[in-house]
């Protein structure tokens, strides 16, 4: 098993990969295969890491209506 990734092993893997999927599509894949790899480790990041401490409570309270008008209301006419 040690010698599977030999650098010949690895040249010849490189020269499959690139006659099977072509110029064009080998940097789509690198980063569709880097952008997984990231997700992957943010993910295991997230598991292995104690959650955030939550947040402190203030006393968030509405402001207070502003005062009724003392003038009379005078009835609509229609």
């Amino acid at each position: 098993m040690v010698d599977l990734l030999q650098p010949w092993h690895l040249v010849l893997l490189a020269i499959v990969a690139f006659l099977l999927f072509g110029a064009k599509k080998l940097p789509e894949l690198g980063k569709g295969l880097g952008e997984g790899l990231k997700g992957f480790r943010e993910g295991i990041r997230g598991i292995s890491d104690p959650p955030p401490p939550p947040p402190q409570n203030q006393q968030n309270t509405a402001p207070a209506p502003p005062p009724a008008s003392n003038a009379p209301v005078e009835p609509k006419q229609g």
